[in-house]
Parts: structure tokens; C-alpha cells; sequence
């Protein structure tokens, strides 16, 4: 009889040992982490430098002599004062999703120069010559970026300081005047941040200087002509900037 029990259990463990391995939990699946992109964002407060080149277009007009001002007024020409420039700019800017919304001030040295031959003043070499010395711009600015490249346009205001002469032989002049003058600006730029905080971008402006009479005063300072003067600027510039705040942010 004790035989026959000591079967019964040998049979009944085996048969058992399948039930208990069917018992222990099915292993778990991981599942490989998603890839994590890299959101490049744009605000904060920015400083840079840039330079490049630029050409004011200037056209003259004589509204005026010492005997009083004339109408209509004489056309006198137009020239192109081309040259280079340089200077910095520090601003701030805020993301909202896609959208880049910012505000900037500029101020560059310049050295924008030209001249044209005065058609009023026949065979004598009477020459008119213009000169940008600096400029600067504040404006505000609305862009869309993908990632680490930014879109933006531009728009505000503008002032030149600038020179005008006259001369026949250079370096000797007939009457001169210098201008402080303001106007408006748009342009539009390209960015690409390379590092967290650093970018490197181009940008185009146009500045709208208007039209605006100038007394000029001859080399012992007395008056001697009003001359009607319409400007028009066009500036191409290379801008590097460092940024503070607005990390690169990685999501999954």
C-alpha cells in the first residue's frame, strides 16, 4: 500500500510542475523611447555686431539763393553715395508657438559717399557731394520660425547723420551743410542659430528719408543757397548675435 500512495504522489508532482510554470507572469514589453527633437527658441535679450555696405540715393534741387527762395525749384541732379558700414545692435525678443515677435535699436557708423556734377552750373566743375557718417534704427519686428531658422520683417524709424558740399577743386569747398535727419525703415532678414545662444543671420533695409530743405553756409559762414535734397537708403548688412535666456528646449 505504501508503494501504491508513493506513485500516486511521484505522479501527481509531476503533473503539477507544468501548472506552476504557467502560473509565473508573462514578461513585460518595453516599448524604445521616442526620438527627442531639439526646439530651437528664440526669446530673450540679444546683442550682436554687423556690418556690410549700402547706397543712398540723393537728389538735388536749388529752392533758394540770397535773394530769396525760388519756385519753381531748378534741378540740379541725382547721384548714389555707396560705401560700408558697421556698427551693433541689442534688442529682445518672444516666441509664441511658430510666431517671433521683437523690438530692436541699431547704430552703425557709415561711409556712404558720392557725387554728381551740378547741371545748373554749366562748364565750371561745380560739383554736389553727399555723405553718410552714421545712421540708426529702432524698430519693431514680426517673424516665423522653423526650429533654428527665423523669417522676420521689419519696420520703424530711421535717422542719418549725414554732410553736404559743394566744391569745384575737392578739398576746397564753394558752401556746405550738415543734417541730422529722420524717416522710416522696413527690411527683412534671414537667421539661423548655430549654438544655443548664438545665430548668425543677413538683412536688407530700406530707409525713407524724405525730402528736405538745407541751408548751406559758405567756408566763412555765411548763407548761400537753399538746396532741396530727397534721399533714399538702401542697406545690405551680415549680423552675428549671442542671446540670453531662451534655451533650447527638448521635448519628446
Amino acid at each position: 500500500m505504501k508503494k501504491f500512495f508513493a506513485g500516486v504522489a511521484a505522479l501527481a508532482a509531476l503533473g503539477a510542475a507544468p501548472a506552476s510554470a504557467a502560473d509565473l507572469p508573462a514578461r513585460a514589453y518595453t516599448r524604445a523611447p521616442a526620438m527627442i527633437a531639439a526646439i530651437y527658441d528664440w526669446s530673450g535679450f540679444y546683442t550682436g555686431v554687423n556690418g556690410g555696405g549700402g547706397s543712398a540715393h540723393n537728389c538735388w534741387d536749388l529752392a533758394g539763393t540770397a535773394a530769396g527762395p525760388l519756385a519753381p525749384t531748378l534741378a540740379e541732379g541725382c547721384h548714389d553715395a555707396t560705401g560700408g558700414t558697421a556698427g551693433g545692435q541689442i534688442g529682445f525678443r518672444w516666441q509664441a508657438g511658430g510666431w517671433v515677435f521683437g523690438i530692436e535699436g541699431q547704430g552703425n557708423w557709415a561711409d556712404l559717399k558720392g557725387s554728381n556734377l551740378n547741371a545748373l552750373a554749366g562748364t565750371t566743375g561745380l560739383t554736389n557731394e553727399s555723405k553718410i557718417n552714421s545712421f540708426g534704427l529702432i524698430t519693431g519686428q514680426v517673424g516665423y520660425a522653423w526650429n533654428n531658422v527665423l523669417w522676420y520683417v521689419k519696420g520703424g524709424g530711421a535717422v542719418v547723420d549725414q554732410r553736404f558740399r559743394t566744391f569745384v577743386v575737392p578739398g576746397a569747398a564753394v558752401d556746405s551743410a550738415t543734417d541730422t535727419r529722420w524717416g522710416g525703415a522696413v527690411g527683412t532678414g534671414v537667421e539661423v542659430g548655430f549654438a544655443p545662444n548664438w545665430s548668425v543671420g543677413v538683412e536688407y533695409d530700406h530707409l525713407f528719408m524724405g525730402t528736405r530743405n538745407i541751408g548751406t553756409l559758405t567756408p566763412i559762414g555765411t548763407f548761400s543757397t537753399t538746396e532741396r535734397i530727397r534721399q533714399d537708403v538702401d542697406l545690405g548688412t551680415v549680423r552675428v548675435n549671442y542671446r540670453w535666456g531662451g534655451p533650447v528646449i527638448s521635448k519628446y
